[in-house]
């Protein structure tokens, strides 16, 4: 029985996969698009902020998905590695994306607060998981 699940969840990441990477093929050609509809729309040649922060949310987007797909493609596809890492190295680098598109004149202190929080809080966990693999894998602290 045990069998019949993994063999089914196998297939399931290899559809998702096949998925993501289809999406991460054309998300480059979307990209593209934009920042040549951009230039080529008057004024020519000139981008504004909203323009720039659109294009490099969806340039941070495009490398969360092949973050993404790696994640996928190490934690399923039979490279030992360790999930809670992964999946907070993911974390990291959306909330990355978020803050680098940020508009913060449209936001209260409080919200800017909360952003920070989870930063930090991603980034501690990140360190104790680092930190906690370190020492059962037989490496020392300075490793990290």
């Amino acid at each position: 029985m045990m069998f019949a699940i993994k063999k089914l969840e196998k297939m399931i990441v290899l559809v998702l996969v096949a998925f993501m990477a289809v999406v991460l093929l054309l998300s480059p050609i979307e990209l593209g698009w934009i920042i040549v509809k951009d230039i080529i729309t008057p004024p020519m040649f000139l981008l504004e902020i909203d323009e720039l922060l659109e294009i490099f949310g969806l340039f941070m987007l495009v490398l969360i998905g092949i973050e993404l797909l790696d994640t996928i493609a190490k934690t399923y596809m039979g490279e030992s590695a360790d999930h809670a890492q992964i999946v907070m190295t993911v974390a990291i680098i959306a909330i990355a994306r978020k803050v680098i598109i940020l508009d913060v004149k449209d936001l209260s202190g409080l919200v800017l607060v909360g952003i920070a929080a989870i930063i930090l809080a991603l980034s501690i966990g990140y360190y104790l998981i680092k930190k906690y693999d370190g020492g059962a894998k037989g490496g020392s602290e300075n490793d990290l």
